[in-house]
């Protein structure tokens, strides 16, 4: 909301005395090059760069925005930023706090000023997706007639929880995690800054690295445990901030984990090992450390999805499904949420029942054709729908299994040198057992030879 007389005393306040202020707030960037990360969005001639007032003069205005994105990752500090850049009058509500009442009166104040003296209104919105269906329609009128300009920030997908009139009048942007680089240099700007820490304390590099681990992506986390462990260590009248000293603040053990070297591969390793020997709970230990080691969750959800069809397969057809929905939500979500959607998919794929049939069924396949045994396709299956096929012989004899009655049609299939060929050799474990009975069956209508 606009500042009260007591909100204005207390910027006043921390403007002459920002020591007072946490170093997350602090070090918030003043304009928009000063911003860490998210270059794609601050582009020449982008929306952020037009509503800050870049090139942003004549009939085509500024874009209402909502900006998307993981927790840390700078959607409050872009507004902030615009709000201290912007000639136009700034407002700021949260949808936790705020209703319909509290949108209306910013609509109503946004139409005297602009009409009054004609001042534009940005209107920060945070957490929009806590907005119920009629709390966000009672923005699309000041949108629509650009009475306001929309930035409205969330976490989760706006296509799932932002009303579609309201995005069809915004810009989507979508901003993406934090990198390690993004995180390193945005705590060397704070050590050094006068805004920051300047330069009373030094920061070594396992220390930096564990500090990088626990944010995860997460810039405020990252601030937040930098200013506890700077403390303690000025306190202990010690010049640098040691592993220990941040270990004892943050109350979190470095994880012995290099994510470029063995360690990397060693405890993935682990992790499908233990998921292909059933035990849960080793899992569960290997999956803990890489995400407390901060490692990318995307990485291990490419392993789950290659552990549901290398060791699970047919005997729980619905393992890979989970893998690949466990993927899909670890991109949209990111950490510290993603840790629970990989717990959900490791103990799944834990549990459930084994075979690697089909690993070595395509591995024997494979092994095959690299052999050179391959062969022309049998006649009767190749392309006849053009010109002249027939006169080849192309389609000529084949039998259309669905106008027999138990819909299949025992003609030969595999080219003359692989037609006994048998690479699917299915388990009797959970679900794999009816595919164990439906090849017995289909093999013998087939005329297939046993193996």
């Amino acid at each position: 909301m606009e500042p009260d007389l007591f909100t204005a005393a207390a910027e006043e306040r921390q403007e002459k005395d920002p020591a007072g202020s946490p170093l997350a707030v602090r070090m918030r960037p003043r304009t928009l090059d000063e911003v860490v990360g998210q270059q794609h969005l601050l582009k020449p001639g982008s929306p952020l760069r037009r509503l800050v007032g870049e090139g942003s003069s004549g009939p085509a205005g500024p874009s209402s925005v909502i900006l998307w994105g993981p927790p840390g990752t700078g959607k409050t500090t872009l507004a902030y930023v615009v709000s201290k850049a912007t000639n136009k009058r700034f407002v700021e509500l949260s949808a936790i706090t705020a209703g319909v009442k509290e949108v209306r009166a910013v609509i109503d104040g946004a139409r005297r000023a602009s009409g009054g003296y004609g001042q534009e209104t940005v209107l920060f919105l945070d957490e929009i997706h806590r907005f119920s269906k009629a709390q966000q329609d009672s923005l699309l009128p000041a949108v629509e007639n650009r009475w306001v300009t929309l930035i409205a920030a969330t976490t989760e997908n706006p296509y799932f929880s932002v009303i579609s009139p309201l995005l069809s009048r915004s810009l989507l942007l979508t901003l993406e995690p934090l990198t390690d680089d993004d995180v390193r240099d945005l705590l060397r700007r704070a050590l050094t800054d006068e805004r920051g820490l300047g330069g009373a304390v030094a920061l070594p590099k396992d220390t930096e690295g564990h500090l990088l681990r626990i944010a995860g992506g997460d810039a405020r986390r990252a601030l937040t445990a930098l200013e506890a462990a700077a403390g303690a260590a000025l306190d202990k009248g010690e010049a640098e901030i040691a592993l220990t000293t941040l270990e004892e603040t943050v109350d979190r053990a470095a994880v012995k984990y290099d994510r470029d070297g063995d360690q990397h591969y060693d405890v993935a390793s682990a992790l499908i090992k233990s998921i292909r020997g059933s035990d849960v709970d080793a899992a569960l230990h290997y999956l803990a450390r890489m995400i407390e080691a901060g490692e990318d969750p995307r990485f291990i959800a490419r392993r789950l999805m290659i552990s549901a069809s290398e060791d699970i397969g047919l005997a729980d057809p619905n393992a890979l499904p989970i893998a690949v929905a466990a993927a899909q939500a670890v991109a949209m979500i990111g950490f510290p949420e993603a840790a629970l959607t990989l717990s959900h998919a490791t103990i799944a794929l834990a549990l459930a029942p084994k075979s690697n049939a089909a690993t070595t069924a395509i591995g024997a396949a494979l092994d095959d054709v690299r052999k050179g045994l391959a062969g022309p396709v049998p006649p009767h299956l190749r392309d006849g729908h053009y010109k002249g096929a027939a006169k080849l012989g192309h389609a000529q004899g084949y039998v259309y299994p669905h106008d027999l009655p138990e819909g299949i049609a025992a003609q030969q299939y595999a080219p003359d040198a692989l037609k006994d060929r048998q690479y699917y050799e299915p388990t009797r474990h959970g679900a794999e057992a009816r595919y164990a009975d439906a090849v017995e069956w289909t093999r013998k209508h087939l005329g297939r030879k046993r193996s």
